[in-house]
């Protein structure tokens, strides 16, 4: 497996330490063991990296972590809380959306409107949808969370190794980008973000178990009205247009 051949110059050029570590040798080799014997992995191979694809590094606004995809077939994809077909009703995105639909009186998508259901329209523009996580097991969420081996006697987990350098070098090298952390866990990056550089939006996760706490957070106008004040064009964020 060589999923360098898999990401743009762009960052590939940015990530080149971290496409060429020990650390990400392992991950490709465990991706390679688990396919050898025959465990359905999501996404494919050529798809893991897509969301560095779609949202260049030069042109990253927004941040938005998740901790993995999806882990069902038919709704399995690459972008955070994307999903790309709408069979089974994924609470958290539907939250995310009646957030917009209160803040920015955007509409909420039909459930056979399933291009609104993908979030690739935002990935195009400026923002970046990061799983921390970036392969799941079939019917096994987080399952790869737990990617490591043993240097020096330490655990190394590997993707999140891999992210964390993600978001630490999109904080060194740019200025004026916004982090939306929903959750607990995507708090905990926030000590690889310099704050004296950027813009950090926090609020809880929109899950049915904490979106009475997320809801009204208004982070989406708050995003606009950020690259506003900095000369910058605003996000449309309506899927359905």
């Amino acid at each position: 497996m060589n999923l360098e051949k898999y990401i743009n110059s762009d960052w590939k050029k940015i990530l080149n330490s971290e496409l060429n570590s020990e650390n990400f040798s392992e991950i490709e080799k465990f991706l390679e063991s688990e396919r050898k014997i025959w465990k359905n992995i999501f996404p494919p191979e050529e798809k893991i990296l897509t969301s560095f694809n779609l949202t260049e590094f030069k042109d990253v606004k927004v941040v938005v972590l998740w901790q993995d995809p999806y882990h069902w077939e038919w709704q399995a994809h690459w972008l955070a809380f994307s999903i790309q077909n709408w069979k089974k009703n994924q609470q958290s995105l539907k939250n995310i959306f009646k957030e917009l639909n209160s803040d920015l009186w955007i509409k909420i998508p039909e459930k056979d409107d399933l291009n609104s259901w993908d979030l690739t329209k935002w990935a195009n523009q400026w923002v970046f949808l990061l799983n921390v996580f970036l392969t799941v097991e079939e019917k096994r969420p987080t399952s790869h969370s737990k990617i490591w081996y043993i240097k020096w006697n330490k655990k190394t987990t590997g993707w999140e190794n891999f992210t964390d350098s993600v978001i630490k070098k999109i904080s060194d090298e740019k200025e004026w980008v916004i982090f939306l952390l929903w959750w607990n866990f995507a708090k905990s990056k926030k000590k690889f973000i310099d704050l004296k550089k950027h813009f950090v939006l926090e609020s809880a996760h929109p899950s049915p178990f904490s979106v009475k706490n997320f809801s009204w957070c208004k982070h989406f106008s708050k995003v606009n009205n950020i690259l506003k004040e900095n000369w910058q064009e605003e996000i449309c964020w309506d899927l359905t247009k």
